[in-house]
Order: C-alpha cells, then structure tokens, then sequence
C-alpha cells in the first residue's frame, strides 16, 4: 500500500524535550520515554514505595515499579491492581474510541502480571457542552467492549469542568483480576537465553490516530490494533510453559517496553530487524513523518520472554490465537551489555534502540 495524501498543512512534529529537570509538567513527563521514568523515580516511587512496603511484604513491593499492575497478596490469593487514564485525541479513531481503549487497555495491564480480570471502575471527567450524543455512543462502546473482555464495571464517577478546560472527555480507570497459582510474571525473572516474542505487526495504533488527527489518508483501511490480551496471555500460560515476563507495547512502543525491562532485569536484548513485522503502510507513514515502527504506540501487542526450549510450543498457540496476528521470535536476551537493547539491521549492522525522552506521538492513548 502506499500512503496517498500526505497531511495537512499544520502538521506540526512533537519533539520530546531535553533531559533534565523542569520546573513545570511536560507532555514528555507522560509519554513512556526516559522523562517520564525519571518522573517515576524521582518523585513518585520516593513518596509512595516507602509506604508500599510498610503494608505489603517487601518482596511484593518490589514489584510495583516494573509493572503496570501490582500484584498483591489478599487473604491467601494474589489480586492484581491497575488504574489508568485515558486522554487521547479525537475521541473516535479508526478501529477504536476512548471507551474502548479504556477497557481494553486496562484489561491488558492486568493480562502482562498474569490476571484474569474480572471487574473495571469508570471515572468520567465530562467538558461543559459535549453532546449527549457523542457521549452517548462512548458509553455504549465501553459496554460492548466489556462484554468483549469477560469483565463488568462496576462502579464509577462522573465530574464535569468548565467549557473549553477538558478536551471533550477525559476517562480514568482502575482494574482488579485474579493471578493463577504459580503464576510469578516480572522483570525480573527474565534471564540470558530466553527468547524474545512479538504478537504482532507493529504501529497500527499509533497510525490510525495520525490519520485523523493530521489528515493522513491511506489506499486502503489501517485501523487501530486495539484488542483484548487477556485470553491470549491465558492461552500461553496454558502450554505450561515458563512465561518470564510480559509486556503491552503502548506508549513508547516496542522500544520502550524492552529498553524498560533490560534496565529492570539487568540483561541486554538482541533483535533482529528482519524478524520484525511492521505493516507496509505504517512503514510507508514512518518513513514519510521520520518516525521509527519500533516507538510507535500499540494497543493490542505484547512481548514475551520465554525460555528458548519452549519458544516453538507458545509461538505455536499463539499463531491459532485471533489475537495475535503473525506472531514471531524477534530476538533473545543476552548476558552482556546490560540495560541495553541492540538491533541487528537487515544490513548487516548494529545500533542501539536506546529510549527516547519523551514520545513520537502525545495523546495516543
């Protein structure tokens, strides 16, 4: 396919700042890359992990910053926690909207520690003039997605701001789930050797919220990757296999998602570019805006460490799974340069996918 019209005259890049340290709130601090894991670290892990570890066991706590969902021990069971929000812009995009994007992504933090979910909260933050009809069919597209997923929400808020203060709609939500018996998903799990799979093709997400909000159109219809994990992640585990670690390729991308966990883990990460799927027209738009595949956002991609020996035996179920879509090996996890992720070109090369600032795209989810 080849991108047709390219977009409209405003377009406009959004450069992630420098590093550093700022004295106001950057888009970067919210975008998945190096600002924003600063932001975690300096600020909220200081003022909120002390506390975690007062009321959960230590090796609990140890857990939280390396996941989206928190995994904690309840009358002899394991609950996972997760919340998010939801801020993307326009509202409705092609394959998705923010109703179902706040479902299935809070769905799919809860899948990557291994969760069955179960139940969704659902806060509205409501722009003063946003027709009923529009709000009308978010909330009808929340209900179908959960209904999708296996889960209810249960609860929820709703607040209203000023015209012109909330961008039409804001949603937060939060997620709980229960994790199997003998299920230990982390970071730290993973080891040299394992292998490194990808679900899927690559920046469809990211894509398809360019299209409409900067005028790109397509010969043919590139919608958003926007799906459910949880069952496939279930149909994973079901092989018996050691599932090491997982991780949904959303802000920041698949770039993003590996560089996080080398640090976490301590190991170094080899891929090969060859083995990686990316779609000809996000490859086509990447190559016209100067982005790169690798960090653009998904929402419905994982990755998976496994250990070699059952690479084959978990490719093979997820290959019969529809929520994976050409799933492959991409690479393996290697002892030396850790903290590092290196990518072997189709050339014959090397460079390092390092992790960027801030993000490509803001607003994507």
């Amino acid at each position: 396919m080849r991108l047709r019209n390219i977009m409209n005259d405003d377009f406009r890049l959004n450069c992630p700042v420098p590093l550093g340290d700022h004295a106001t709130v950057q888009l970067a601090h919210g975008g998945g890359g190096r600002v924003m894991r600063k932001l975690i670290e300096d600020m909220f892990l200081p003022a909120f992990g002390a506390a975690d570890m007062l009321v959960h066991r230590v090796d609990v706590a140890a857990k939280l910053p390396p996941h989206d969902s928190a995994v904690l021990p309840v009358e002899g069971a394991l609950l996972a926690l997760t919340t998010d929000s939801y801020v993307v812009n326009p509202l409705f995009f092609p394959g998705g909207d923010i109703g179902k994007l706040a479902v299935y992504g809070t769905v799919n933090d809860l899948a990557m520690a291994g969760a069955r979910p179960a139940y969704l909260t659902a806060g509205f933050v409501l722009e003063e003039g946003l027709p009923m009809e529009t709000l009308g069919r978010v909330v009808a597209s929340m209900a179908q997605a959960a209904r999708t997923a296996g889960v209810r929400i249960v609860t929820g808020d709703t607040k209203v701001v000023d015209r012109g203060k909330g961008d039409g709609m804001f949603i937060n939500t939060a997620g709980v789930g229960w994790v199997g018996p003998g299920i230990d998903i982390s970071p730290a799990r993973v080891v040299p050797g394992d292998a490194v799979l990808l679900s899927g093709d690559l920046g469809r997400h990211g894509i398809a919220i360019m299209s409409v909000r900067e005028g790109l159109r397509f010969e043919g219809t590139l919608e958003s990757d926007c799906a459910p994990l949880a069952d496939l992640v279930a149909a994973m585990l079901a092989t018996g296999a050691q599932i090491h670690c997982l991780r949904d390729l959303t802000r920041g991308g698949l770039a993003a998602a590996l560089n996080e966990i080398a640090l976490d883990a301590g190991v170094g990460i080899e891929l090969d570019e060859m083995a990686i799927p990316v779609a000809e027209p996000v490859a086509a738009a990447c190559e016209l805006l100067g982005f790169d595949p690798l960090y653009v956002a998904n929402e419905g991609r994982l990755v998976a460490f496994v250990p070699a020996s059952s690479a084959a035996g978990v490719l093979e179920v997820m290959r019969r799974h529809p929520a994976a879509v050409g799933p492959a090996q991409i690479g393996v996890v290697r002892a030396d340069h850790p903290g590092t992720v290196e990518l072997r070109t189709r050339f014959g090369g090397s460079r390092v996918v390092d992790l960027l600032s801030g993000e490509q795209m803001p607003r994507i989810c």
